[in-house]
């Protein structure tokens, strides 16, 4: 039975790790890369002399799929770089957790194989102004493969009271936006601990990233948009899978239900039955998760800043 993590990392992974050592230059710059790989081409080592060409202080590689090519050799080639193999199933939320345990910086740029990432993309100057406001996450501008924007800038809103996210390809640098899409982003490391990182027991992407990154913002948290950082997809984007499902059941319970009353957070036992009558598991399984549920927003009570209902009826008072 999965249980909702109390502590950061709390599922251990089997893996494989190879290589890698991080950069002791002075001129190192204070961040870090994970790369998240899925398609295991030869491609991607113009990648890896791409990103360090870049000078972060360490370079890791999540290999999901290793039968194009040989770990050993590229490893020799790219003796920098620390590639991770998982041995077992294990989502990119689960794994980027993980990667994080490896990172000493205290800033990482989560990016994917999937995108053109150029030599040169980030340089000190450029890091130094990305991290200067010290923001939980900052989301780069993302475009298609014909260069068109992608929406990344996603706003709270409600409708006859259920709670909606709204959309826009419109970017303006420094603005906030509620999550980051496919979960690109630079984070400030230790704040991302601090948050738990991603919930192992959330195996729907978009559920387990959007868990994170509305809990960021009930924990008093920021996530902004830069227009100094942007990527293209080389093939078609991927478009987020929104199916309600238990994963979505397990967000809601720790993001929409909660109430912030007297500096804490809480759900009122007398929601049950109308969580009940709104999921879709039995009695007994709604039950477990919503004990589960109300358990560990009691223990996490004093890390809430406001509620979902608050972040909505204030957001627009931050907007740019």
């Amino acid at each position: 039975m999965n249980h909702i993590p109390s502590i950061f990392n709390q599922r251990q992974i089997n893996r494989t790790l190879v290589g890698g050592r991080k950069n002791e230059s002075p001129d190192a710059l204070n961040i870090s890369v994970i790369l998240l790989n899925h398609s295991g081409s030869h491609f991607k080592l113009h990648v890896f002399e791409n990103l360090l060409a870049c000078n972060f202080q360490s370079i890791i590689s999540i290999e999901n799929d290793v039968t194009n090519f040989s770990i050993d050799e590229v490893s020799r080639r790219f003796p920098a770089i620390k590639f991770v193999i998982p041995l077992e199933k294990a989502t990119d939320g689960e794994m980027i957790n993980l990667a994080m345990s490896e990172i000493t910086s205290d800033y990482v740029l989560v990016l994917r194989d999937d995108l053109y990432i150029p030599s040169g993309f980030i340089l000190s100057n450029l890091a130094e102004r990305l991290t200067a406001e010290n923001v939980y996450c900052v989301v780069p501008r993302l475009m298609d493969k014909n260069k068109n924007g992608l929406s990344t800038h996603f706003s709270p809103g409600a409708e006859k009271s259920h709670f909606v996210i709204d959309s826009s390809f419109v970017v303006k640098d420094g603005v906030r936006t509620l999550y980051p899409s496919n979960y690109i982003a630079l984070y400030n490391r230790k704040k991302f601990i601090k948050l738990g990182g991603f919930d192992y027991t959330i195996k729907s992407p978009y559920w387990q990233n959007l868990d994170l990154a509305i809990r960021s913002w009930l924990f008093g948290e920021e996530t902004k948009l830069t227009t100094m950082l942007q990527f293209s997809y080389l093939e078609d984007a991927p478009v987020e899978d929104k199916t309600i499902n238990m994963d979505y059941l397990k967000y809601y319970l720790k993001n929409e239900m909660p109430v912030y009353k007297n500096e804490g957070a809480f759900i009122k036992s007398s929601a049950f039955f109308n969580f009940y009558r709104h999921s879709c598991c039995g009695y007994i399984e709604a039950r477990r998760q919503f004990n589960q549920a109300k358990n560990w927003i009691e223990k996490n009570k004093s890390e809430y800043k406001m509620d979902l209902q608050t972040l909505i009826q204030t957001w627009d008072q931050y907007e740019k």
